[in-house]
């Protein structure tokens, strides 16, 4: 299978996570842990490269507040948060709150990305947008990883189906193929 083209800073809205096998973008109490560092060789520096701005909701926030910014601590940009309740934050350098509706938000952040790419870290403030129709590309790193439980990439019980176009050399509508085979306990020592 043929990988996705490497991201370009373009001045687009990109939906962006890694995900597991199940559609989970983060476990519950968004725990990331589960993430184990497989992806293809330079893509964290595409990304801390191509990225001008960030944008993420208040539940995200409030679990990650003090730790590190994204991209381990490589990129510097702004950082926007969505939330209700900026009064209550924890404040954080390079971290403005917003309350605001998601697309004066994507117009603030679009604006303070200087020309590169706003990224989406929320999944709720993703399906806003999607629903506006201001998500230029989802981008999604499929982890070889079942969790279950946890927080998913789109969660919208009764609302209509969203059809998307792949990007890349198939066919835009065509479905990806993705193989893998449950890690044997030597499979597991071997990777960690």
């Amino acid at each position: 299978m043929s990988d996705t083209e490497p991201q370009i800073a373009a001045g687009k809205v990109l939906w962006h996570f890694t995900m597991s096998l199940d559609g989970f973008v983060a476990g519950p109490n968004h725990s990331m842990d589960w993430m184990t560092g497989t992806n293809r060789p330079g893509l964290i520096d595409e990304y801390v490269t191509t990225t001008g701005a960030v944008l993420g909701g208040r539940a995200g926030w409030d679990i990650a507040a003090g730790e590190s910014r994204p991209y381990g601590d490589d990129w510097d940009g702004p950082i926007f948060v969505l939330t209700h309740h900026p009064e209550d934050a924890t404040p954080a350098e390079g971290v403005t709150f917003l309350d605001c509706d998601p697309a004066e938000a994507v117009r603030i952040g679009l604006e303070a990305a200087g020309g590169k790419n706003l990224e989406v870290f929320s999944p709720t403030i993703g399906r806003q947008l999607l629903e506006l129709g201001l998500i230029d590309e989802i981008d999604l790193h499929i982890e070889p990883v079942l969790l279950g439980d946890g927080i998913r990439l789109y969660d919208n019980p009764g609302g209509k189906p969203i059809l998307l176009h792949r990007v890349g050399d198939a066919g835009p509508t065509a479905e990806v193929n993705v193989r893998y085979r449950p890690a044997t306990t030597a499979d597991r020592d071997d990777a960690g």
